[in-house]
């Protein structure tokens, strides 16, 4: 027993220092990890309290579940959660499919300058930051001069500019596609280089077979990068209650508040703004 013990034990330290380049690696993310994820969690005792700065955060009162309970009898609660899960999901929806889509096409471009071209061009709008972005989309969107009432009055769609930011039932929608825009190029990159991975005999033997592009997509690409979809749609379903804050912030005006109202902004104008700091931490919690 005790040799077995012993034997484990020297096998375990025997592999550490085998992989100790690797774990010296690890270390910087383990400590970013745990002091700016575990760290904060001391900071929920606020929305257990009657939290006001000047005191000590174990000076301040306890008023237990009380500010839980202020959350859910509020109307605009329930009202942010509507728009936020309406909002993560459009977005986590026309997100996937149309990275997919772009990814499927740019695999199916023969001609590389143009695949190259395309690519850079999808994925530069990803690095530009929300302030900038909701700028062009506010002047693209303007019926003064914007170029997409322009285009659709020159080409007789409509008679009229559009006030196309307020109008609340729209705000979701243009949430989703101003998101495509931003980010499709950028989320294509990881289902090209999972179609990258597929063995070309596939596609040489469909071809045998008398199967066209298409078929071959359908058959072969698409089923071949379903874990690659899968996992991602995963790890985005994490973040259904995160569906961002400068987005809708800078893209909101007051037409449109009750639609385009997210937890983020909930906190900071219900809480924050209003010197509410424990309902705010009550609602950072839910989220």
């Amino acid at each position: 027993m005790n040799t077995s013990v012993t034997r484990r034990g020297s096998t375990f330290w025997h592999r550490v220092k085998q992989q100790k380049v690797l774990i010296l690696m690890t270390i910087p993310f383990l400590v970013h990890v745990i002091i700016f994820r575990y760290v904060p969690i001391w900071g929920w005792l606020m929305a257990f309290q009657n939290y006001w700065p000047g005191k000590g955060i174990l000076q301040q009162t306890w008023v237990g579940l009380e500010n839980f309970k202020t959350l859910f009898d509020d109307p605009v609660f329930y009202q942010v959660l509507r728009n936020t899960l309406a909002m993560s999901v459009i977005k986590l929806v026309m997100g996937t499919v149309s990275s997919i889509a772009l990814a499927l096409m740019l695999n199916e471009v023969r001609h590389l300058f143009f695949k190259k071209t395309v690519q850079t061009i999808s994925y530069l709008p990803h690095f530009i930051s929300w302030v900038v972005a909701a700028n062009l989309v506010r002047d693209a969107l303007s019926t003064d001069g914007g170029i997409v009432n322009d285009v659709l009055m020159k080409i007789g769609l409509i008679k009229e500019p559009i006030m196309f930011l307020g109008i609340p039932a729209l705000f979701w929608w243009l949430i989703g596609v101003t998101h495509v825009w931003k980010e499709v190029g950028w989320g294509a990159i990881i289902y090209l280089a999972a179609i990258a991975g597929i063995d070309p005999t596939l596609y040489e033997s469909a071809m045998i077979d008398g199967a066209g592009r298409l078929k071959q997509m359908w058959y072969i690409t698409l089923p071949s990068i379903r874990p690659t979809i899968s996992v991602l749609v995963i790890m985005n379903l994490g973040w259904v209650l995160s569906s961002g804050f400068e987005q809708q912030y800078l893209l909101q005006n007051g037409r449109v508040i009750d639609y385009a109202r997210v937890f983020t902004i909930y906190e900071l104008d219900y809480g924050i703004k209003m010197m509410r700091y424990s309902f705010a931490t009550a609602v950072g919690i839910f989220r």
